[in-house]
C-alpha cells in the first residue's frame, strides 16, 4: 500500500511512502502524527487504520482544513500504542 504525504507547497507533488516506512516510524515512537494528502483514497486510509488496529494500536484520523476552499484539506493521522 502506497500513501502520499501532505504537500509542503501548493505547487509540489505529494511524496509517496510505503507501509513498511510508516510501520518503522510507528515502532520507533510510542505516539506519532502523520499528515497525508487529500489525493489519498479514503479506502486506503481506512485500510491503514485496520492494519494498525489489528496490531493493537490506537488510530485517530481527521480532516484538517487549511484554506477557504472545500478542496484545501489534508488528513491527520495519529497512531499510538
Amino acid at each position: 500500500m502506497d500513501l502520499k504525504f501532505a504537500r509542503t507547497d501548493v505547487t509540489d507533488k505529494p511524496k509517496k511512502v510505503d507501509l513498511a516506512k510508516i510501520e518503522a516510524a510507528v515502532e520507533k515512537d510510542d505516539s506519532i502524527i502523520f499528515y497525508f494528502d487529500k489525493d489519498n483514497s479514503h479506502k486506503d486510509l481506512l485500510a491503514l487504520q485496520d492494519h494498525f488496529e489489528a496490531k493493537g494500536k490506537s488510530f485517530y484520523m481527521s480532516e484538517v482544513k487549511f484554506g477557504m476552499s472545500d478542496n484545501d484539506y489534508m488528513y491527520q493521522v495519529h497512531i499510538m500504542s
